[in-house]
């Protein structure tokens, strides 16, 4: 078999996955960018179709960037704020032992780096602390004070625990949704990775890889290209 061919049956296999996963499903007519326009192939009872040859050649982009990254030992910070989700997200970052914000964004987390990473650090310190028997030297009220504090730290600051510079890259599962962490990485030339979904500017960040993004059957597949990249 010629190598063409068999890059046309993976090709075809993927294809596959993806129109199973819903990848392809977009948004209403009523709710699209027209920025999106090249990664179109039609509209069906009111809903775009994203086509998905070229959602494959932008994964293919993105896959090649996140295993170059990895090459040289880089860091990609994975970003999602939607409760549905963020469950899947931070359990593919743990097991790529990547950073991850899986709950409101750290504003200043890229623009006030130095910053945000005192208040780690201090998590981390009263974390040290406690498991070393350090804050039994305080009052019940006071331990239960701190113990409310570090698990207010914990939630906010647990993904980013060993995140001790700047990311290399960020990758983001729903553009439009997440608007923030994109603005403050492009302030500092931090590539982004994302999904694109049909009412998505694609042109704001670096590797747009066009997608449903609400679906979680579409997100999980994605992921686990990401995954994959990653190992």
């Amino acid at each position: 078999m010629s190598e063409t061919k068999k890059k046309s049956i993976v090709s075809e296999e993927l294809a596959q996955k993806m129109f199973e996963a819903g990848i392809h499903f977009g948004h209403k007519k009523s709710n699209w960018n027209p920025k999106m326009t090249p990664y179109i192939f039609g509209l069906k009872n009111n809903i775009y179709i994203i086509d998905l040859e070229k959602t494959m050649e932008e994964l293919e982009k993105a896959i090649n960037f996140i295993k170059e990254t990895k090459e040289n030992n880089g860091k990609i910070l994975f970003v999602e704020n939607r409760t549905q989700s963020q469950f899947l997200v931070e359990e593919i970052a743990k097991k790529c032992n990547m950073p991850y914000v899986t709950s409101r964004w750290i504003g200043g987390l890229m623009t006030n780096f130095k910053t945000i990473r005192k208040r780690v650090e201090h998590f981390l310190d009263l974390e040290k602390k406690k498991a070393e028997g350090e804050l039994k030297k305080y009052t019940k009220k006071e331990q239960q004070k701190f113990d409310k504090e570090i698990e207010k730290l914990k939630k906010r600051f647990d993904g980013i625990r060993n995140l001790d510079k700047l990311p290399n890259a960020l990758f983001i599962t729903s553009i439009k949704s997440q608007m923030t962490p994109v603005r403050e990485a492009k302030k500092k030339n931090i590539p982004v990775i994302g999904l694109v979904d049909t009412d998505s500017d694609p042109t704001i960040i670096d590797y747009p890889i066009p997608s449903n993004d609400e679906s979680i059957s579409a997100l999980k597949f994605m992921l686990e290209q990401i995954e994959e990249a990653l190992k």
